[in-house]
């Protein structure tokens, strides 16, 4: 990853121009990954304080509901910051560094501007489905072009499975919250 002239971050599997620093990221090297965590190790605990001001301020800003991004953090990340999923995903909410503009992302591993991003992301998605969480989350999993070709959750077992957890962690993180 490196930044150009006009201040643009550039993300490329090539070395950059000679002179020019770069920062390298990839899966193998961050500090967390889903990917390799293998089957899970019973019921995992809930983060229910990770972040809570960041979390709240950005479910505020876009209306949408705040354990739904919590779940999402917590499926995509487990609450780091520096995670790196194997494909490019970056930071607490997994974003893809082609939305980074789109969504005023200059740093991904700064949680604010992450969470701010995927939020704002989830608020998109929330406008385009109308509201269903379930097409929602399967078009933060696998893309909107996924959804529109299956009209529907993709078949896709990765991205069945994400839909099926990011709900049942919405709903601890509620129920926790209601305690």
């Amino acid at each position: 990853m490196y930044k150009e002239a006009d201040g643009a971050i550039r993300f490329s599997s090539k070395p950059p121009p000679s002179g020019v620093n770069a920062k390298v990221f990839t899966g193998k090297k961050s500090g967390f990954s889903w990917y390799r965590m293998g089957k899970s190790r019973g019921v995992p605990r809930l983060f229910s304080n990770e972040y809570q001001a960041i979390i709240s301020n950005a479910s505020k800003t876009y209306g949408v509901d705040e354990h739904l991004v919590r779940a999402v953090i917590h499926a995509e990340s487990a609450f780091n910051p520096k995670a790196v999923s194997p494909k490019g995903a970056l930071g607490l909410m997994q974003i893809m560094p082609f939305h980074f503009r789109r969504l005023g992302i200059k740093d991904a591993f700064e949680p604010k501007q992450n969470v701010d991003g995927g939020v704002r992301m989830l608020r998109e998605l929330h406008d385009r489905y109308k509201g269903n969480v379930r097409l929602m989350l399967a078009a933060y999993n696998a893309g909107e072009e996924a959804v529109a070709r299956y009209k529907g959750v993709p078949p896709y077992t990765e991205t069945q499975n994400y839909v099926t957890k990011v709900m049942s962690l919405r709903k601890r993180y509620a129920e926790k919250k209601g305690r």
